[in-house]
């Protein structure tokens, strides 16, 4: 098993300013080491936004939620891509799993602090930062992009379509959350081509539309798009074309309400009540417990014993919602009108 580069460092950007050349297998495993751990680090503060509004039949939630779909499978299929090339997926393991406040792993979006609290303005332009493309075509300026990591990662397997073994691959019908979201063996460069288009596609669209290619329904918009949507309170609408122009002057979007979840401090909340440590401990030990199942289907020799393990780990994730929103119940003693919420700590067995 490699030893990588621990979540805070600035292997991510090492790795983009390898010459073409130099990004053979051993390269790859690290960087879909990499990819798996961004791709981590976007789940607990969107689920943290998703379980703090209080109407989840809200336009915003279920956009929020359809974008935690969207992730879940973008981390299955990461994890395909490493295995494919005969790596083996880190996750429980305290050096790779993302820690709030903090960066993004590898040294993207430079600068850019990710922290874990409620559904608000703030961290709707967190999460768009987070997902920003290159050249967005509504709003934004160049640079680099998470989409541009896997764009390095493709023209890797193009250069070395022989290391695609489609060994040790977890699948799972993913389809009732829409296109592109089942978790797919990878067996050839044409299964990679598919995989990194809806990794990249879902979050950041494509350099001529912000629509979300392989949608879950008609319409719907990249993740990007999404939150700016959110952002600014108004549908993002084409106004002209020839060259094609779209600005967020649509019709309004209600801002939901929402429970105040405070920002989780580094470390976690600290000395609390037991009733608060509780639900605090419960979530954080389901968190660790999806983590090791998760790594642990990844690596079982029989299909059926993967397919055991992938389902404990989907089993898992489902009971985080229920200490999340009680923990999101619970005032903060300092009397902020905040709230506590989860911590996605990681602990080991």
């Amino acid at each position: 098993m490699t030893t990588l580069p621990g979540y805070h460092s600035n292997r991510i950007s090492e790795l983009m300013d390898a010459p073409a050349g130099h990004r053979d297998a051993d390269w790859l495993k690290e960087s879909l080491q990499q990819a798996l751990m961004l791709e981590l680090a976007t789940l607990p503060p969107y689920l943290c936004a998703m379980w703090s509004i209080d109407d989840q039949d809200h336009d915003a939630a279920a956009a929020v939620r359809r974008i935690v779909f969207d992730e879940m499978s973008h981390l299955g299929l990461v994890g395909n891509l490493l295995t494919t090339v005969g790596g083996e997926p880190r996750l429980a393991d305290a050096r790779t799993v993302p820690t709030y406040p903090g960066p993004l792993p590898g040294g993207v979006r430079p600068g850019l602090t990710v922290y874990l609290s409620g559904f608000s303005k703030d961290s709707l332009d967190l999460y768009s930062r987070i997902e920003a493309p290159d050249d967005p075509v509504a709003e934004g300026q160049k640079h680099t992009s998470i989409g541009a990591f896997y764009s390095a990662i493709l023209a890797a397997f193009r250069d070395s379509p022989e290391l695609i073994t489609g060994h040790h691959q977890l699948t799972r019908n993913m389809s009732h959350h829409g296109q592109g979201n089942d978790l797919v063996a990878v067996a050839s460069l044409a299964d990679v081509e598919k995989v990194v288009a809806v990794i990249k596609e879902q979050g950041e669209g494509t350099s001529a539309s912000p629509e979300n290619p392989h949608p879950g329904e008609s319409g719907e918009l990249a993740h990007f798009y999404v939150f700016r949507e959110l952002f600014h309170g108004r549908r993002l609408v084409r106004t002209a074309r020839n060259p094609d122009r779209w600005e967020f002057t649509g019709d309004k979007i209600a801002m939901p309400s929402a429970r105040p979840m405070g920002t989780v401090p580094a470390g976690g909340w600290g000395a609390v009540d037991p009733e608060t440590a509780e639900p605090r401990e419960a979530g954080n030990r389901a968190y660790s417990e999806m983590l090791r199942f998760l790594e642990a289907a990844w690596q079982a020799d029989l299909p059926a014993r993967a397919k055991e393990l992938l389902t404990k780990a989907v089993g898992r994730m489902r009971f985080l919602e229920g200490p999340a929103r009680t923990l999101m119940e619970r005032p903060l003693p300092d009397g902020s009108g905040r709230t506590y919420g989860p911590e996605f700590r990681y602990t080991p067995a």
